[in-house]
Protein backbone atom coordinates (compact mmCIF):
# COMPACT_ATOMS: atom_id res chain seq x y z
CA UNK A 1 0.00 0.00 0.00
CA UNK A 2 3.16 2.34 0.42
CA UNK A 3 5.64 2.60 -2.69
CA UNK A 4 9.11 4.05 -2.46
CA UNK A 5 10.87 5.18 -5.44
CA UNK A 6 14.37 6.21 -4.97
CA UNK A 7 16.89 7.56 -7.60
CA UNK A 8 20.21 9.76 -7.64
CA UNK A 9 23.09 6.71 -7.12
CA UNK A 10 25.69 6.26 -9.27
CA UNK A 11 29.34 6.45 -10.06
CA UNK A 12 31.44 9.10 -8.61
CA UNK A 13 35.40 9.65 -8.10
CA UNK A 14 36.51 9.68 -4.38
CA UNK A 15 35.77 13.60 -3.18
CA UNK A 16 32.72 13.75 -5.56
CA UNK A 17 29.22 14.34 -4.44
CA UNK A 18 25.80 12.29 -4.69
CA UNK A 19 22.43 13.58 -3.99
CA UNK A 20 20.13 10.29 -3.22
CA UNK A 21 16.10 10.96 -3.22
CA UNK A 22 13.78 8.70 -1.84
CA UNK A 23 9.37 9.97 -2.57
CA UNK A 24 6.76 7.88 -0.95
CA UNK A 25 3.19 7.15 -2.12
CA UNK A 26 0.36 5.28 -1.84
CA UNK A 27 -2.41 4.96 1.09
CA UNK A 28 -0.34 7.40 3.91
CA UNK A 29 -1.80 9.17 6.85
CA UNK A 30 1.20 10.36 8.21
CA UNK A 31 5.31 9.86 8.13
CA UNK A 32 7.22 9.40 11.36
CA UNK A 33 10.81 8.29 10.19
CA UNK A 34 12.13 8.39 6.94
CA UNK A 35 15.89 6.91 6.53
CA UNK A 36 18.54 5.92 4.50
CA UNK A 37 20.42 2.57 4.83
CA UNK A 38 23.40 0.85 2.94
CA UNK A 39 24.57 -2.44 2.59
CA UNK A 40 27.98 -3.21 1.04
CA UNK A 41 29.00 -6.76 -0.32
CA UNK A 42 29.11 -9.28 2.56
CA UNK A 43 28.03 -7.02 5.09
CA UNK A 44 25.33 -6.30 7.19
CA UNK A 45 23.13 -3.60 6.20
CA UNK A 46 23.63 -0.29 8.49
CA UNK A 47 22.35 2.76 9.61
CA UNK A 48 23.34 5.89 7.46
CA UNK A 49 21.30 8.54 8.28
CA UNK A 50 17.30 9.31 9.39
CA UNK A 51 15.20 12.72 10.22
CA UNK A 52 12.09 12.16 11.50
CA UNK A 53 8.70 14.55 10.83
CA UNK A 54 9.91 17.28 13.63
CA UNK A 55 13.10 17.70 12.24
CA UNK A 56 15.26 15.53 13.72
CA UNK A 57 17.94 13.64 12.18
CA UNK A 58 20.66 11.21 13.69
CA UNK A 59 23.70 10.01 11.42
CA UNK A 60 26.10 6.92 11.29
CA UNK A 61 30.04 8.27 13.03
CA UNK A 62 31.08 7.61 9.42
CA UNK A 63 28.88 9.81 7.74
CA UNK A 64 28.89 12.69 10.40
CA UNK A 65 29.89 15.83 8.61
CA UNK A 66 30.17 14.25 5.51
CA UNK A 67 26.36 13.38 4.19
CA UNK A 68 22.76 15.20 5.14
CA UNK A 69 19.74 14.19 5.45
CA UNK A 70 16.48 16.54 4.87
CA UNK A 71 13.04 16.05 4.10
CA UNK A 72 10.15 17.43 2.88
CA UNK A 73 6.68 16.81 4.44
CA UNK A 74 4.23 17.90 1.74
CA UNK A 75 5.93 15.93 -0.73
CA UNK A 76 6.47 12.86 1.54
CA UNK A 77 10.47 12.64 0.27
CA UNK A 78 13.82 12.23 1.87
CA UNK A 79 16.66 13.30 0.58
CA UNK A 80 20.19 12.12 1.68
CA UNK A 81 23.25 14.87 0.13
CA UNK A 82 26.84 13.04 0.09
CA UNK A 83 29.82 15.04 0.23
CA UNK A 84 33.62 14.18 0.21
CA UNK A 85 32.70 10.52 -0.25
CA UNK A 86 35.12 7.45 0.13
CA UNK A 87 35.50 4.55 -1.51
CA UNK A 88 34.15 3.24 1.70
CA UNK A 89 30.98 4.85 1.41
CA UNK A 90 30.40 2.08 -1.76
CA UNK A 91 26.90 0.39 -1.22
CA UNK A 92 23.57 -0.21 -2.29
CA UNK A 93 21.93 2.39 -0.56
CA UNK A 94 18.13 1.73 0.79
CA UNK A 95 15.29 4.31 1.74
CA UNK A 96 13.40 3.25 4.61
CA UNK A 97 10.16 4.74 5.49
CA UNK A 98 7.74 3.98 9.13
CA UNK A 99 4.37 5.78 9.29
CA UNK A 100 0.68 5.42 9.26
CA UNK A 101 -1.81 4.75 6.87
CA UNK A 102 -4.99 5.94 6.26
CA UNK A 103 -7.54 3.52 7.43
CA UNK A 104 -9.62 3.20 9.83
CA UNK A 105 -6.97 2.06 12.53
CA UNK A 106 -4.05 4.11 11.25
CA UNK A 107 -2.46 1.16 10.93
CA UNK A 108 1.26 1.56 11.03
CA UNK A 109 3.57 0.39 8.14
CA UNK A 110 7.34 0.33 7.12
CA UNK A 111 8.71 -0.12 3.84
CA UNK A 112 11.59 -0.70 2.28
CA UNK A 113 12.70 0.73 -0.88
CA UNK A 114 14.38 -1.17 -4.46
CA UNK A 115 17.98 0.06 -3.53
CA UNK A 116 20.37 2.28 -5.62
CA UNK A 117 23.70 1.43 -5.67
CA UNK A 118 26.23 3.87 -5.01
CA UNK A 119 30.38 3.56 -6.51
CA UNK A 120 32.97 5.71 -5.51
CA UNK A 121 36.16 4.91 -6.98
CA UNK A 122 39.58 5.78 -5.54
Amino acid sequence: QVQLVESGGGLVQAGGSLRLSCGASGNIFSIKTMGWYRQAPGKQRELVASITSGGSTNYADSVKGRFTISRDNAKNTAYLQMNSLKPEDTAVYYCNVEGRLATISFRPFGSWGQGTQVTVSS
